[in-house]
């Protein structure tokens, strides 16, 4: 096999040599381990002797290569981890993984699209794929460091666009939702490589200097509605503050989908009789409908939702807000969404479609598009519209965010912010859908453009401390 008589050959100044570089892979380590979880079960392709795999979080974790010398090293200084003799074009495995990742092995494979077509052996419908690989504008640079010895001769291998790794994956059948950028400074120097890696090199068009590309890919969607239509339970989170008027129009406008609907109301904090209603509708409609009511003992949608949500036994979990300025009739559009493949974490956009006159007052117009800006820098991928508040996700993926909660803290009053953060962090392929804005037809805002904003803004500057400039 290509450039085995190498890899056997540095297979043991591997584990040194990688420490002399720590800085730089261990960058790339912490990157991917940022998009890991606890739950879940890893596979490396091209581990090496072992470092990466051994450090990313997860509760079954693999590594293959196809050095023996590699894999006998990675077993030294790793007794306990599972390193087996692989090649990955011909990957010998009987499970399936959450996450794979093959790091900065792709320039050594003689056929890459063979490579990425037997990840399909060992991935899910949901499984995610992370691809890390030099930016190839650095390849005269690499070149000189080797020269120099600052960095281990390689023997001459494939330089490949973002654009080029990520038709291949297109090719082998996998969808890539998200990349990024990472490190124009490869070396340590104390404040000066967290001063030009951590906040410069995030920043827009320098960002493109990087010197590592990641790719995140997962299995396209292929599943015909007959297979989805029936395969998913749903439950339905409607907080409800002052909408006595809106609650019983939000069962009757709402359709049918899924294998079952059940519907929670929330009621929260209200000064007219909501509660009453929510009562009363439950009775009406006990025998067509799966209704389960509660009130919040709290503040805040934040506080309606996750108590909701802590009812729930649907396997995915939706949002919609009693207002019904999202009607209620486009909700099996996101079911649809989720069930078939097409996102994990799928988000309504308000901002596409024309709203109707009242629908969204001015301010809160632009408001809207400043965050979609802010979030597309942040996210690294288009976002919308962030406030509408019809969010749906898996009932799993939202028991692994809580458990990430810890990471963030409890730090948005509203609720939407916290989920969609909580998605970047758990690697989650976000979708948003176009819906149309409806003008209420009942009561008024329960949101302050002001103060409200402001809030909003502060928990920007928050996030970005933690997702990206990390």
């Amino acid at each position: 096999m290509r450039y085995l008589d190498y890899f056997d050959k540095i297979a043991a100044k591997r584990v040194e040599n990688r420490k002399r570089h720590r800085y730089y892979w261990n960058d790339i380590t912490n990157y991917c381990n940022y998009f890991a979880h606890q739950n879940y079960s890893v596979l490396e392709i091209g581990c090496g002797t072992g470092e990466l795999i051994n450090d990313i979080a997860g509760k079954r974790k693999v590594g293959i290569d196809y050095s023996a010398k590699m894999i006998e090293e990675g077993k030294k200084k790793y007794p306990d981890l599972e390193l087996r003799i692989m090649p990955a074009e011909d990957i010998q495995l009987d499970e399936k993984f959450d996450l794979i990742i093959l790091s900065n092995i792709i320039g050594y494979v003689e056929d890459i699209q063979l490579v990425l077509k037997q990840l399909h052996k060992v991935s899910h419908e949901r499984t995610k794929i992370i691809i890390t690989y030099y930016n190839y504008l650095w390849e005269p640079i690499i070149k000189l460091g080797e020269t120099l010895g600052l960095k281990t001769k390689t023997p001459n291998q494939n330089w490949l666009s973002q654009v080029e790794i990520n038709n291949l994956l297109y090719l082998a059948g996998f969808d890539v939702y998200r990349q990024s950028k990472r490190m124009i400074f490869p070396f340590y120097i104390p404040l000066i490589s967290s001063l030009l890696n951590r906040y410069i090199g995030r920043l827009p068009i320098i960002r493109f200097l990087s010197i590592n590309n990641y790719s995140f890919a997962m299995p396209h969607a292929n599943l015909s509605e007959e297979q989805y239509k029936d395969k998913y339970s749903t439950t339905v989170v409607i907080p409800a503050r002052n909408e006595s008027g809106n609650i019983e129009n939000a069962i009757t406008r709402l359709p049918k989908f899924g294998k079952h609907t059940e519907i929670i109301f929330i009621e929260g904090n209200s000064t007219d009789d909501t509660w009453e209603k929510i009562q009363e509708i439950q009775k009406k409609y006990a025998d067509t409908h799966d209704i389960k009511i509660g009130q919040q003992d709290g503040k805040g949608k934040a506080n309606a939702v996750r108590k909701g949500y802590d009812m729930a036994t649907g396997d995915i979990l939706m949002i919609l807000d009693a207002d019904l300025t999202v009607p209620p009739e486009d909700i099996p559009k996101f079911y649809n969404a989720i069930a078939s493949g097409k996102g994990d974490f799928i988000n309504g956009s308000r901002l596409v479609y024309q709203m109707e006159k009242e629908a969204m007052r001015f301010l809160n117009l632009l408001g809207n598009k400043f965050f979609s800006i802010v979030f597309t820098f942040l996210l690294e991928q288009q976002f919308k519209d962030t406030l509408c508040g019809t969010k749906v996700l898996f009932r799993k993926d939202y028991d692994n965010l809580v458990e990430n909660r810890k990471f963030f803290g409890d730090f948005d009053p509203f609720g939407d912010f916290d989920l969609i953060f909580g998605a970047y962090k758990l690697n989650l392929k976000i979708v948003e859908i176009p819906i149309r804005y409806r003008e209420r037809t009942y009561g008024e805002t329960n949101i302050s453009r002001f103060r409200h904003g402001l809030i909003l803004l502060k928990m920007c500057f928050f996030a970005a401390r933690k997702i990206k400039f990390i």
